[in-house]
């Protein structure tokens, strides 16, 4: 766990929410627009050429079947072993358990019945999530996910890297280098997130410092890195930042004290933040982001 630095008159990591990703009544595509030049905007863009398929990338030289599963933008390469063990992939028409098998130049590789193929490019895509999304490729019970606030950026098919529950807005991540994922997801390279918590009442200085000490919880401790008032906010409003993933983590620390979450937005992750990313909107990552996130790692 990283030394974390507690000595009077340090300056607190958690400023006032003023940043221009926060959510807005109304936007560059509503407000003041006519429905007339609504219909016309959208009958515009339904009139913009789809990109032509990009041509099958074929590989070179000999490659682990998980590695090239993973290449594929399916998922990261940790959960293409578990499909190569549940028999989804086959190679030449005959399924393959070995994820060590060498897939060799001119061999066909499926995955559910689907011819699939090492990715030209890497997307990565930064979303700042919205209220009542699934974090998901696609849901069961048709309920908005994720992919349907990136569809104008890519067609490519990527993936999310790690999660955000249905009620948790901010930052979330999507590519299709399933490297890149496993490695931000793994708890070894410990990526950073910084949370902003709205509780149900204001938290008590005696309460922080019991998180700051560490909270042992039903499925083991949780280390946070740094927990704060945010600044100018009444004291039911608290940043929390840690390294730690597992599953509804933030809220399980301050509901172990007998506080109810009430609103969660991850604001940074890593060493992306959302200063110009209003909510439900999408972008690329920069060269220089995406070459920082893989030295992160």
């Amino acid at each position: 766990m990283k030394n974390r630095d507690r000595r009077p008159g340090k300056k607190k990591p958690f400023k006032k929410d003023n940043q221009k990703g926060s959510k807005s009544k109304s936007g560059p595509e509503w407000g003041t627009m006519s429905k007339a030049k609504l219909r016309a905007k959208n009958k515009a863009k339904e009139n913009v050429a789809k990109p032509k398929p990009k041509p099958i990338v074929e590989i070179t030289e000999e490659m682990r079947l998980n590695k090239y599963v993973a290449h594929c933008g399916i998922c990261s390469r940790r959960k293409a072993d578990e499909h190569i063990k549940a028999g989804k992939v086959k190679v030449n028409d005959e399924v393959v358990y070995e994820m060590g098998y060498k897939v060799q130049p001119g061999e066909i590789v499926t995955f559910e019945g689907k011819r699939v193929t090492p990715v030209g490019e890497m997307i990565y895509i930064l979303l700042n999530k919205p209220k009542n999304v699934i974090t998901s490729v696609k849901d069961e019970r048709d309920r908005r996910t994720v992919m349907d606030f990136i569809g104008h950026i890519t067609k490519e098919r990527v993936y999310p890297v790690g999660r955000l529950d249905r009620n948790t807005t901010g930052l979330l991540l999507l590519t299709n280098d399933g490297q890149l994922a496993q490695k931000l997801s793994h708890p070894s390279h410990e990526v950073e997130k910084v949370y902003k918590a709205t509780l149900d009442k204001p938290m008590t200085d005696s309460d922080l410092q019991k998180i700051r000490d560490t909270l042992e919880l039903e499925d083991g401790p949780a280390p946070v890195d740094a927990v704060e008032y945010v600044e100018g906010r009444e004291k039911n409003v608290v940043g929390i930042e840690l390294h730690i993933g597992r599953n509804r983590i933030v809220r399980r620390i301050f509901a172990h004290l007998g506080y109810t979450v009430v609103k969660l937005d991850r604001v940074r992750y890593a060493m992306l933040n959302k200063k110009t990313l209003p909510v439900g909107r999408s972008r690329k990552l920069t060269k220089k982001e995406v070459i920082v996130l893989k030295h992160l790692v």
